[in-house]
């Protein structure tokens, strides 16, 4: 007979998941042991429970599967809320197994003890607790479902110590057949007949895309259609972004330009995203509540449709099945689209286009991503993290599948090293390269030595300035000149690098960047410092200021 521990690495492989991060505790032992000498599924040991977990969501991301950390009750879980909250944001599937205290100290306050529905309620797609073995298939397959499902986020898990030892008749839960909505015909006929009329259409591609079969569908479907596309929140490695029908992202703050040519559509399709507050431009694009144009909403979950805006044509379906039930159209495409086809893109073309600056305190960290985007091999995984530094990379390199891009939707820092690391395990043949910040380095750099436990080959582009980037902008900008709080001192990061068996290269100077792609080009692993520009980040009147003062 299994023991609850062994249910749920059995249910786990049955599912698709052949690797659990974690870092260990005493409250999982009996888990720990369901895993010994298991070759269906690695065990990932990781430093902190915030990499562990955000390994498993950058694994998610370039598997389109499951993924599951474990960790140890009270401090485990707090370290890993992160990952709960980066899965809820990013739309991954993703399990977090926590290690409970026993079943008699559940609810009495006992040490370390936390009540995990209360404590992930907002962030957590579901809670549960299991203190009856038996249920345990029962919540497992909930779980699995849960995350899985509709707008794929995160379900936690909260296993006592005991129940994880206990034995059980019930055996591991096998996939069961997806839930997918179709598109009924009418609406079918209603899109295809306001699509062909359409003169200035636009697509908004999101995350239910985020496979090699959607990619596929979706360039497909808007070649066939000549349609024009932006991608929601750094998903640019959906679409190839040198492609004609590429007219961008909704990024953070998109020039006034764009947003304006953007507002002249008469039609906005809407496939696999949500319309939330980036894509939206802080819901100012369409209109609330009712847009300036038609809206065609698609999405495999209902709950995703009428939150924010009216949609003329709400379809709950998966994008993939409506777009393949579209067929051609039915005549010919009216000929003014080509003028706003070729509109949008000299606007994406405009907004790509590298900006050079004339600073003397560093190298410009968006000359760093020019060079990249000059040298980026074709199969590459690029991660990066949250901050100032990468907001050129999603300007400028074009990406194209494929080419992977893994970034945070959630801008939490400390993402781009253990995604790296996990797409360097997952992918040991392709080149990964992580470009990070020196803040976002120091919070989860030390994941680097799971790469060296498993001899996983990256590169590490890390701009250093001292600096918490993206903050300082903020505060130069409503509070100029008083800054506090946003500076610090870095340890000998050549050190740091050699100290994880990486070779170190250095780039002082923008001529220094001419080494980027012999250092790039080879196998193995590289650790690349930049001494980055603060003052080409700065707002621009204090970049000016800053500029004037040093020619004086």
């Amino acid at each position: 007979m299994r023991t609850v521990g062994e249910l749920i690495v059995d249910t786990l492989v049955q599912n698709g998941v052949d690797r659990a991060f974690c870092v260990p505790g005493e409250s999982y032992l009996g888990l720990l042991d369901a895993l010994y000498g298991r070759r269906d599924i690695k065990t990932i040991v990781c430093h902190h429970e915030s990499g562990a977990g955000f390994m498993a969501i950058a694994d998610a991301r370039l598997t389109q599967r499951l993924s599951v950390a474990i960790v140890s009750r009270g401090p485990g879980a707090c370290n890993a809320a992160i990952a709960v909250h980066t899965s809820q944001q990013d739309e991954v599937p993703f399990i977090l197994i926590v290690g409970q205290v026993a079943v008699n100290d559940v609810r009495r306050d006992a040490f370390q003890e936390i009540d995990y529905g209360r404590m992930f309620g907002s962030i957590a797609k579901w809670t549960a607790e299991v203190t009856d073995p038996d249920r345990a298939a029962e919540t497992l397959l909930r779980a699995i479902q849960t995350a899985t499902s509709g707008i794929r986020g995160p379900v936690v898990l909260a296993f006592p110590e005991d129940v994880l030892t206990a034995p059980v008749a019930a055996e591991p839960v096998r996939p069961q057949s997806p839930v997918r909505g179709a598109p009924r015909a009418e609406e079918v006929d209603v899109l295809r007949r306001r699509l062909a009329e359409s003169v200035r259409p636009l697509l908004i591609a999101g995350p239910e895309l985020e496979h090699h079969e959607g990619r596929a569908a979706l360039l497909a479907f808007m070649e066939a259609w000549e349609l024009p596309a932006v991608v929601t929140f750094r998903r640019q490695d959906l679409l190839p972004n040198a492609h004609r029908l590429y007219a961008g992202d909704m990024g953070l703050s998109n020039p006034s330009s764009q947003m304006d040519l953007l507002r002249q559509a008469d039609l906005v399709i809407v496939l696999g995203a949500q319309l939330g507050d980036i894509t939206t431009q802080g819901y100012t694009f369409p209109t609330l509540v009712r847009p300036q144009m038609m809206l065609a909403h698609v999405h495999s979950d209902p709950s995703a449709i009428g939150t924010h805006y009216a949609a003329d044509l709400a379809i709950v379906a998966d994008p993939c099945e409506l777009m393949g039930s579209m067929e051609g159209p039915p005549h010919a495409i009216p000929p003014r689209r080509a003028n706003w086809i070729a509109d949008l893109k000299a606007a994406q073309r405009a907004i790509a286009k590298p900006r050079h600056f004339g600073c003397d305190d560093g190298v410009p960290f968006e000359a760093v991503i020019e060079a990249l985007s000059r040298c980026l091999p074709p199969d590459a995984i690029v991660t990066a993290d949250a901050g100032s530094f990468a907001a050129p990379l999603y300007r400028i390199v074009p990406i194209a599948p494929p080419q992977r891009l893994l970034a945070p939707i959630s801008g939490a820092m400390g993402f781009g090293v253990p995604a790296a690391v996990a797409a360097a395990l997952r992918e040991p043949k392709r080149p990964v390269i992580c470009l990070v910040g020196d803040g976002g380095f120091l919070m989860t750099g030390n994941e680097l030595a799971v790469a060296l436990q498993h001899d996983a080959n990256l590169k590490v582009i890390l701009s250093e300035n001292g600096i918490y980037g993206s903050i300082r902008i903020h505060q130069e900008r409503n509070y100029p000149g008083r800054t506090v709080g946003t500076s610090f001192k870095n340890p000998d990061l050549e050190l740091i690098g050699r100290a994880f068996g990486m070779p170190v290269a250095r780039i002082r100077d923008v001529s220094d960047l001419d080494q980027l792609p012999g250092v790039l080009a080879p196998p193995g692993s590289a650790f690349i410092l930049v001494q980055s520009s603060i003052a080409a980040i700065l707002p621009r009147p204090q970049r000016l200021h800053a500029e004037a003062q040093r020619s004086a």
